[in-house]
């Protein structure tokens, strides 16, 4: 039984009055871009799209990186790497905390992707005393078996947010678990629970 009720029915971009139909697009939709953040279908390429008109990942910290990587080309600069869908960190400030980054065990699935996921008690480590008694939630990595990396992580309970930049790095830099077994977290934080993931999987 529950006090009040969240309805999030989602949001729209607000491109209906940019004239987008004079260049060949459809107001009131989101910008089809490609992994550049140029807007496709527009002819000469000059037109970039990023943040939540493109539809991509409606989140500022997303926006922001979509607007470097935009900048990048447009100055010329040579682009490494595309605009990333899949490592999109995110976080429901709700109590106890969600957050997420990469794939979902499902979705890494449904790509054909063959994947182990291991699970910790967020507050079954040591160091998660410092946020306070009785801390509980769930760690998870989801793991690439063939190439030995995380494709995805979800971390719930207080504060975890602040676990999920490693997270964020070992999935975009694609560091192998061998490698990330010698991070080793401080005494006393709740970033333990890495190691303990680790040793789960067999490490």
């Amino acid at each position: 039984m529950g006090d009040e009720l969240l309805v999030a029915a989602g949001r729209h971009p607000a491109t209906a009055e940019l004239g987008l139909d004079t260049i060949g697009l459809t107001p009131g939709k989101p910008v089809t871009v490609d992994d550049q953040l140029r807007a496709t279908g527009v002819e000469g390429e000059w037109l970039y799209a990023v943040g939540d008109c493109n539809g991509r990942a409606l989140l500022t910290h997303m926006g922001k990186y979509q607007a470097r990587i935009a900048a990048d080309v447009i100055l010329g600069k040579e682009i490494v790497d595309k605009a990333s869908s899949d490592v999109v960190p995110r976080v429901t400030f709700t109590d106890p905390q969600v957050c997420a980054v990469g794939l979902t065990e499902d979705q890494a699935r449904e790509r054909g992707i063959d994947v182990r996921a291991v699970t910790y008690g967020t507050g079954d480590v040591a160091g998660a005393y410092v946020q306070g008694n009785g801390i509980s939630g769930t760690s998870k990595l989801v793991i690439d078996e063939a190439r030995g990396v995380i494709v995805g992580a979800t971390f719930t309970g207080p504060g975890v947010q602040e676990l999920l930049h490693s997270a964020t790095i070992a999935i975009a830099g694609a560091v192998p678990l061998e490698m990330l077994r010698h991070a080793v977290p401080s005494f006393p934080t709740v970033s333990e629970v890495w190691l303990h993931l680790l040793e789960e999987y067999g490490l």
